[in-house]
């Protein structure tokens, strides 16, 4: 049966808070996800499903989360395959350094040439942008909250539209657990 991941934007942020015993029961209610497993506590649910159409299923745990909570919840569903190629893509010219961090950007959709260039303008010394699919990638030369640029200036970047970030140590990780 086909593993998914689904990153969740902004669980465990501000007044959005969930046990993830709690958010796990809010999938295994949905009766065409089994073997659902949480992964560290910032929204990252992985599940088996023979549904194949990731965007109605994002959809449909979107309509159920905001039911079930009582607020939007943001919903990016990637193939375990599809997280499994992230960290194998070479997108820098240089491999980051022991100071370097890359944050992994999950879109719905692939961004237009525009909103590329738009974050591509981002760049600072210490910030670089990539896309690949619908993936942005931040490379950030040192921490991240000591960047110039804050999350405003990557969401009108995106031109406004939903996503939601992970760093790139996490999907690692994810990925060497269920994979």
């Amino acid at each position: 049966m086909p593993r998914y991941v689904a990153f969740l934007r902004g669980i465990n942020l501000g007044n959005r808070r969930i046990k993830m015993d709690a958010l796990r029961g809010h999938f295994e209610a949905l009766p065409e996800l089994s073997s659902v497993a949480t992964f560290i506590a910032s929204g990252n649910v992985i599940f088996d499903c023979e549904a194949r159409d990731g965007g109605r299923l994002e959809r449909r745990i979107e309509d159920h989360l905001q039911k079930r909570l009582g607020y939007p919840v943001d919903t990016f569903i990637r193939s375990i395959e599809e997280v499994e190629a992230i960290p194998a893509l070479d997108l820098f010219d240089s491999a980051p350094g022991p100071d370097h961090g890359v944050h992994v950007v999950f879109l719905r959709n692939p961004p237009d040439a525009e909103t590329v260039a738009r974050l591509r303008a981002l760049e600072t010394d210490g910030d670089a942008f990539r896309v690949a699919g619908r993936e942005a990638f931040w490379l950030r030369k040192g921490r991240l909250t000591d960047s110039e640029v804050r999350a405003a200036d990557l969401d009108r970047a995106l031109g406004g539209v939903s996503s939601t970030m992970r760093n790139m140590n996490t999907v690692r990780r994810l990925v060497a657990r269920y994979a």
